[in-house]
């Protein structure tokens, strides 16, 4: 087991219990997601925590298979599941470069919050887009450290080597775009709360 599933093995149960923060930016982006969703869609979500967007998404597709590196997150979207009766998500703990999904299955892949915390961010948009049909989405909301706290290059790193914070990648907003960009994805939408450093992303894989 590495030091970021020790991490997130260890913060999961208080993570569960967290408010979101910004409730009605969560909402928003929701219902944008939903606007490219059909009742067949087979959906990957890696990086899934403990459920709660799967679970919200689950009623507006075929099937999702979400996925976690976290065993404790993933017992605790089971839980959550079972609890709302939602049975079309199958839940895993695994790695998304250890998912061995077929090139070009996909209808969807979610992505929330988890970009910023891979190790080569650039290496997972190109399997994700390896994974999607042809004009399928990658749908990702990722913290962007780079345009206000350029600074965290050095704090992030003192923190995790404390064992206080996860491994942090910091980049802009124009960097995450690139990197979509650069793997073949088109923009078809983006949207950013006014507060926060998160950026909402639909990219698109041409047809």
């Amino acid at each position: 087991m590495d030091q970021e599933t020790r991490f997130w093995d260890r913060h999961a149960e208080g993570y569960a219990k967290r408010p979101i923060a910004d409730e009605a930016s969560y909402q928003k982006k929701l219902a944008i997601t939903r606007e490219y969703f059909r009742p067949d869609m087979e959906v990957l979500e890696f990086g899934c925590g403990t459920g709660s967007t799967a679970i919200a998404h689950a009623p507006y597709v075929n099937h999702i298979r979400a996925t976690d590196l976290s065993s404790r997150m993933i017992d605790i979207a089971r839980r959550k599941a079972a609890a709302a009766n939602v049975s079309n998500i199958t839940f895993e703990s695994a790695a998304i470069e250890d998912l061995g999904i077929p090139d070009q299955t996909l209808d969807a892949v979610l992505g929330m919050s988890i970009l910023h915390l891979l190790e080569n961010k650039e290496a997972v948009i190109e399997r994700v887009y390896q994974m999607l049909k042809p004009g399928a989405v990658f749908v990702t909301s990722t913290v962007c450290l780079g345009d206000k706290m350029k600074f965290f290059k050095i704090l992030g790193p003192i923190g995790r080597f404390l064992r206080l914070l996860p491994l942090v990648r910091v980049f802009t907003r124009k960097e995450l775009k690139d990197s979509l960009t650069a793997a073949g994805f088109e923009i078809d939408h983006e949207w950013a709360p006014d507060k926060g450093m998160a950026l909402f992303i639909v990219a698109k894989k041409p047809q």
